[in-house]
C-alpha cells in the first residue's frame, strides 16, 4: 500500500481449521475408529442421513457492524503498519451514528504524520469464517469530514479478495455497495471489511470518515456481469520457458440499481483456459506457468460469464540472460538500469518523441522472473531520459559506458544500431555518438558493449540528459540490460 492510501498489499492465507481437523483424524486411534464406525453403522441402521446433512457448518450472518460488532470475537482488528500505515486509528464513536446509537469512526492522519502516512486495516473474525454465499453485495453507510475521494474499501483475505477503488464520502450520510463477483467461492469467509485512506487529495492534511450499518446483503439488484482480464486487453506477447507471467488487471463490473461498479477481483473468483496447457497454463492465482514451445492463449471466465481480454503467448524458447556484470567499487559505477548496481532515478526508459518515434516498450521495463530487461520493439529511435525531474548525469570522471544488448531477429548487411549521448548546460546542447555496425551483433546472442566516452567526442560530459538508441529500423527488436558508466 502506497502513502496515496492505494491498497497493494495481499495477506496469506492459512487453512487453520483443516489442519486441526486433520491433526485429530491423525491422532485417533485404531479403538476410537472402531467404536465411531460401529456408532456410525447403528445410526444407519435406524434412518437414511438427509441429503441436505450438513458435516461442517459456518454461519450465515450478514451483520458486521450495526450498533457494534457482531460475532467477530476479541482479536479482530488489523492495521497495514508494515506498509506504514498508523496503528491507532480506529474506534466506535457513540456520538455519531447513522439511525443507531454508535458508528465506527476512522481518524486519517496528515501525510507527515510519525506513527503513519495514511489509515487502512482489515477486521477479519477471530474464529470460524462465515458462509457468505447467500449473498450478493457488501453494503454500508458512510460520511466524512469533507468531501474525499479515491478511498478504497473492500473485503476479503488474499484468496477471495475484492476492492472498490472509486469510494468518495461525503459531509452526508451515503450508502456504499461493494458487489460480490462470484458468491458461490465464498463457503468460509474471514475477512469481512478492509479499508485504505491516504491524504493524497487533501494535500497532506487528515480528517475523519464514519462508516454504519456495515454488512453483506441480497440486494437482488445485481447484474449485467462484465469481467474482465488484462484490463479487457487481448495482449499479443513473447514469452519464455519457466518465466511464470502474473496475469493482472482482473475485475468485476455489476449493475447494481442502475450504477455499474467496479470491483477488482483476486484471480481465485475467475476460472483461467489455455488453449493448449503444453505450452502455457493458469492456476488459480492467476499465475501462468510457460512449459513448452509454441503458442497458447489464456482466457477467463467468472461466474460462467467470459471474460474480456486475453493473453495470447509466442514461446520461442528459454530466456538468455544478459552476462552477469563484474563487482566494481560503487563509486566508480553510475548505474542507469542494471540488477548488479544501485541504479540513479531516471525520468523514463521511453521518451515516446512524436511524430516520427516508432519505437515501443521500455515503460515499464520486462520483468523476467526478477530480473529487469528492457525489450525495444519496432525500433527506429528512443531515449532514456535524465533531466526533466531527475538529475541529469555527470559522467566527467567515468570513462566507459557499459551496455548489454541482444537483437532478437535476423541481421542484414546494413544493419546497425547507433549509441547517441546528448550533454546539456543551459542553453548550449552537444551530442555525440558511436555506431556498431551489421556484423557487431549475432542473432538472439547477448553481445556487451563497453564504449570509450572520448569516442563520442563530446568537450563536456558532467550534464548527459538523454541516451539514444538509433536504428533506422535496420533492426526493431531488441532486447538491453546492464547500461551503466564506469572508470
Amino acid at each position: 500500500m502506497d502513502k496515496n492510501g492505494k491498497l497493494e498489499r495481499t495477506y496469506i492465507l492459512t487453512l487453520e481449521n483443516n489442519t486441526i481437523k486433520m491433526k485429530n483424524i491423525k491422532h485417533l486411534n485404531f479403538k476410537s475408529l472402531f467404536l465411531i464406525l460401529v456408532f456410525m453403522t447403528m445410526i444407519s441402521c435406524e434412518r437414511e442421513l438427509s441429503n441436505e446433512a450438513e458435516f461442517a457448518t459456518f454461519s450465515k450472518a450478514g451483520e458486521i457492524f450495526t450498533d457494534n460488532f457482531v460475532g467477530l470475537g476479541t482479536n479482530f482488528f488489523f492495521p497495514f503498519i508494515s506498509d506504514g500505515a498508523k496503528a491507532d486509528v480506529f474506534s466506535v464513536d457513540e456520538d455519531v451514528a447513522y439511525e443507531s446509537s454508535a458508528s465506527i469512526r476512522i481518524d486519517v492522519p496528515n501525510a507527515n504524520d510519525p506513527g503513519g502516512s495514511f489509515a487502512g486495516a482489515i477486521f477479519i473474525i477471530d474464529g470460524s469464517g462465515r458462509n457468505l454465499t447467500e449473498f450478493d453485495a457488501l453494503t454500508f453507510w458512510a460520511k466524512a469530514t469533507q468531501g474525499v475521494p479515491n478511498i478504497t474499501m473492500g473485503f476479503g483475505e488474499s484468496k477471495f479478495q475484492v476492492a472498490r477503488n472509486d469510494i468518495s464520502f461525503s459531509t452526508n450520510w451515503v450508502k456504499y455497495i461493494i458487489p460480490i463477483p462470484d458468491a458461490s467461492k465464498l463457503t468460509e469467509e474471514k475477512g469481512m471489511l478492509f479499508f485504505s485512506a491516504g491524504t493524497a487529495n487533501t494535500d497532506g492534511f487528515g480528517y475523519t470518515f464514519w462508516l454504519d450499518e456495515i454488512k453483506f446483503e441480497k440486494l437482488g439488484t445485481i447484474a449485467q456481469a462484465q469481467p474482465a482480464m488484462l484490463n479487457g486487453v487481448d495482449v499479443v506477447q513473447d514469452a519464455f520457458i519457466d518465466i511464470p507471467i502474473q496475469l493482472t488487471g482482473l475485475s468485476q463490473t455489476l449493475n447494481a440499481a442502475g450504477q455499474n461498479i467496479t470491483v477488482t477481483g483476486a484471480p481465485s473468483y475467475f476460472d483461467f483456459k489455455s488453449t493448449d496447457i503444453d505450452v502455457a497454463r493458469a492456476n488459480e492465482l492467476g499465475l501462468v506457468s510457460v512449459v513448452g514451445t509454441g503458442e497458447a492463449t489464456i482466457s477467463a471466465t467468472l461466474a460462467n460469464v467470459a471474460a474480456k481480454g486475453s493473453l495470447a503467448l509466442n514461446v520461442i524458447g528459454s530466456f538468455d540472460f544478459a552476462p552477469k556484470p563484474p563487482e566494481r567499487n560503487a563509486n566508480d559505477v553510475i548505474s542507469v538500469f542494471s540488477d548488479a548496481y544501485t541504479n540513479i532515478a531516471v525520468d523514463y526508459f521511453n521518451g515516446f518523441f512524436a511524430p516520427f518515434q516508432t519505437t515501443l516498450g521500455g515503460a515499464p521495463p520486462l520483468d523476467v522472473n526478477g530480473d529487469a530487461v528492457i525489450n525495444y520493439k519496432d525500433l527506429n529511435f528512443v531515449g532514456i531520459g535524465t533531466f526533466q525531474d531527475v538529475p541529469s548525469i555527470n559522467t566527467t570522471e567515468m570513462t566507459h559506458l557499459h551496455i548489454d544488448i541482444k537483437v532478437n531477429e535476423s541481421i542484414d548487411t546494413g544493419d546497425f544500431i547507433t549509441i547517441q549521448l546528448l550533454n546539456s548546460v543551459g542553453n548550449n546542447e552537444t551530442s555525440g555518438e558511436v555506431r556498431f555496425e551489421a556484423d557487431t551483433f549475432t542473432t538472439d546472442e547477448w553481445v556487451s558493449l563497453d564504449i570509450p566516452l572520448a569516442d563520442f567526442g563530446l568537450a563536456d560530459r558532467s550534464q548527459i540528459g538523454l541516451l539514444f538508441f538509433i536504428s533506422d529500423a535496420t533492426i526493431s527488436d531488441i532486447f538491453v540490460d546492464n547500461i551503466y558508466y564506469y572508470k
